[in-house]
């Protein structure tokens, strides 16, 4: 179903892999893009289980938006695990303001197809995504 605000509907792929990186734990991070010529959200590139939140930082392009989950996985002063989902809007300044305005407009249709999803982030640049601001979010 198209988002009445963009008209830009999300595949379901992305709900495949979104429940594959929540139920399975099989991702550490997706990427997703709007594809223009589509009109709808697609899988832009999966993380493996591997892989680090530098990896995932340096997935997203320097000048092009993207949204991006990510699944943080950390342990307690008690020695738990624990794991929060974080939604991520990637807008850097150096956008396209024509590319701002579609993902701004989609987001909320979007964010909430990822049900499951714990802790959501917009960020410009890549400081505004450290892994410091990640571990501060999660408290």
């Amino acid at each position: 179903m198209a988002n009445s605000a963009s008209g830009i509907a999300v595949s379901d792929d992305c709900k495949l892999k979104f429940l594959e990186l929540k139920a399975k734990r099989n991702h550490r991070y997706l990427v997703f893009k709007i594809d223009e010529s589509l009109q709808q959200v697609v899988v832009e590139k999966v993380g493996g289980q591997a892989e680090t939140h530098d990896d995932f930082a340096n997935s997203l392009p320097p000048s092009e938006c993207r949204y991006a989950v990510f699944d943080y996985d950390w342990t307690t002063d008690e020695n738990v695990q624990k794991s929060r989902i974080f939604f991520v809007a990637w807008s850097p300044e150096t956008a396209r303001v024509r590319s701002k305005m579609l993902y701004a407009s989609s987001k909320d249709r979007f964010r909430r197809e990822l049900d499951g999803v714990q802790v959501e982030l917009q960020a410009t640049d890549p400081s505004e995504m450290s892994l410091d601001i990640f571990i501060g979010r999660i408290h």
